[in-house]
Order: structure tokens, then sequence, then C-alpha cells
């Protein structure tokens, strides 16, 4: 079993592309590999340090959306990033032996200073951004990360500074591979990519009554505007998402759609209904879970301390690796 170490950052309820893309993969990875999955609180200030008030609840959403969807305490180690001390701690000393131009030219910070619009404000947190990453990474000798194509770029940064700290000190930590995941491009009801602050998601705690309003607000086909005529699948994001779903109508859904006999209504409803029959099993866990929060910070704490035992282990042999071992 290889060693899988991810996490995402606390910034509250998780709609269902995250579900159809990382939390259907995370699920798949603890059945076969020892893994490590965290709430990212420390991130959260690189960006979003005027709103460190709602970190607290948005990591129990957050914790509520993975277990509800199957992320099991029992075969991962489950834990909140912030509670574990040898992340700073290795993020500090990590920091002293990267070279600023590796995070200057890194892409993933350049996009973050771009949707954020941070030219003016960025600080030394933002920028050390990949550093705090591969101390995440580092710090339990992860084996592999599941990542997309467009995170190639910061994996490598994180091998590279593991390979300077192995020449420095000796070698201590493996070079993580990447465990590439194909996540599917899933587009919200406004056509662009599903995301939080576009509000155009659909959650994992929605009914199904707005469910249904939510994907009748779907952009279809601009050229088909009564029932009766001829559309292009191609250009409907309605069919796109059934598509990620796995359509087993596919066919007759196009041939109908381009017929004029399948109208854009009725191809919504059907999708509300796939999605919500996705989401009711979660919303139903979740609920139950709001309903007794003081149990999802027990279990949390629990895999606090797991994470707490891994990462002391390790952080003792840096210690004597880089000569702060004094008794």
């Amino acid at each position: 079993m290889s060693r899988i170490v991810s996490g995402m950052r606390s910034t509250g309820q998780m709609h269902i592309a995250h579900y159809l893309s990382v939390l259907k993969s995370y699920k798949e990875m603890q059945e076969k590999h020892e893994c490590f999955f965290f709430f990212a609180d420390l991130h959260v200030f690189t960006t979003g340090a005027d709103r460190v008030s709602e970190i607290k609840n948005n990591t129990l959403q957050l914790a509520v959306d993975w277990l509800a969807s199957g992320i099991d305490p029992e075969k991962s180690v489950v834990f909140i990033q912030s509670q574990v001390p040898a992340h700073y701690q290795l993020y500090l000393l990590l920091s002293m032996i990267t070279p600023k131009g590796w995070l200057e030219r890194n892409p993933t910070v350049k996009d973050m200073i771009r949707d954020y619009h941070l030219v003016d404000t960025v600080g030394h947190g933002l920028l050390g951004y990949p550093i705090l990453q591969a101390a995440d990474i580092l710090l339990y000798k992860g084996e592999m990360v599941p990542i997309g194509k467009d995170q190639r770029p910061h994996l490598e940064i994180t091998r590279e500074i593991a390979r300077r700290f192995n020449k420095l000190f000796g070698y201590t930590f493996p070079e993580p591979k990447e465990y590439l995941r194909e996540y599917p491009l899933i587009k919200g009801i406004d056509g662009q990519k599903m995301s939080k602050s576009l509000d155009n998601a659909i959650y994992l705690s929605d009914d199904e009554k707005k469910i249904g309003k939510r994907v009748a607000k779907m952009v279809t086909d601009p050229q088909k505007i009564r029932r009766d005529d001829p559309g292009h699948p191609d250009v409907c994001s309605v069919f796109e998402f059934h598509g990620v779903l796995g359509d087993a109508e596919k066919e007759s859904r196009v041939r109908e759609c381009k017929a004029g006999t399948l109208g854009c209504v009725s191809c919504k409803k059907e999708l509300a209904g796939k999605l919500n029959e996705i989401i009711a099993p979660i919303r139903e866990k979740r609920e139950k879970l709001l309903e007794n929060p003081k149990d999802v910070w027990e279990i949390l704490e629990a895999g606090n301390k797991k994470a707490k035992q891994v990462s002391s282990e390790i952080w003792e042999e840096i210690e004597e690796k880089v000569g702060l071992k004094y008794y």
C-alpha cells in the first residue's frame, strides 16, 4: 500500500462537482492505500485572512460533507492541518532552503494572484503557499498525491524541495509521485466551471426542490428556443452533465434533441432527478451528522491524534538530520 496525502482548503460546503471528482476518488483510494486526508485551514490565510471567523464552521461543514460522502475515518486518517504542530515547524524549515525563484515562477501562485485580484497585496504567505503544501505532503513521507494535469507544476516544486532537503541533510523524504486523476470539468448553471465564488453550484446539502430550480436555470443551446426546434447537444451544458453522470440514453438523447422531439425542460427535469438520486443519501447523512456536531469534532480529534503520532516520529528524524536534536 502506498501512502497518499491530500487536503482541501476549509472554505465551507461542497458541491456536486467536488463529489464527482475529488470525493469519489478519495473513496476509491482509501480502499487500496494508506490515506491521510486533511482540512487545510492554514491555507485559508493566504487569501482569506479577513474571514478567519468563518474557518471553524467551514471546517465543520466540509467534514460533514466528507463523512456523509463516504470518507471513512476508520480507513483513512482524517484531520485538521492546524491541529498538528509539525506542519508549522516543517513549513518554516523548508522555507529556509527554498529559493525565491522557484516560488516566483510557480504558475499556481500566479493564477491565484490573478483570480483573487491580489497583485498589490501579495504577502509572504501567498508566495510561500507551495512550501506549506510541500510540508503537508513531506511531513508524512507521502508517496503519492492525487492531482489533475494542471497541478503538475506544484507537485514538481514539492519534489524539488524534497530533493534539495535530501541533498543538504541526507535522504529523508521520498519524492512524491503523481496519482493522476482525470477529473471531469463540470459546469455550473451559468455554463462556467462550477464554483462557490461564482454562485453557480449545486450543493450536497441542497434539497430536491432547490436542485430542480438550479438545474432549470442551466444554460442550454441558445438556438433551441421552442421544444420543437432542432437542438445542438454539443453546445449544451445539460447534455454535457448527463454525460458526466454516465448517460445510458446518450444516443437516443442526441437523436431526439436534434430532431426536436426532446425539449430542454424535460431534459433538465431528468438531470435534476439523477442529481437528486446522488445527493439525497448524502444530504440525509449530513443532516444526521449536524444534529450532533460534537460527535464530528470528536472524530476529527481522533484523526488529529493519529496524524500527530505519525508526524512527531518523522519530525524527530528531521530534527536529527538538520542538527536540532539537542537531547
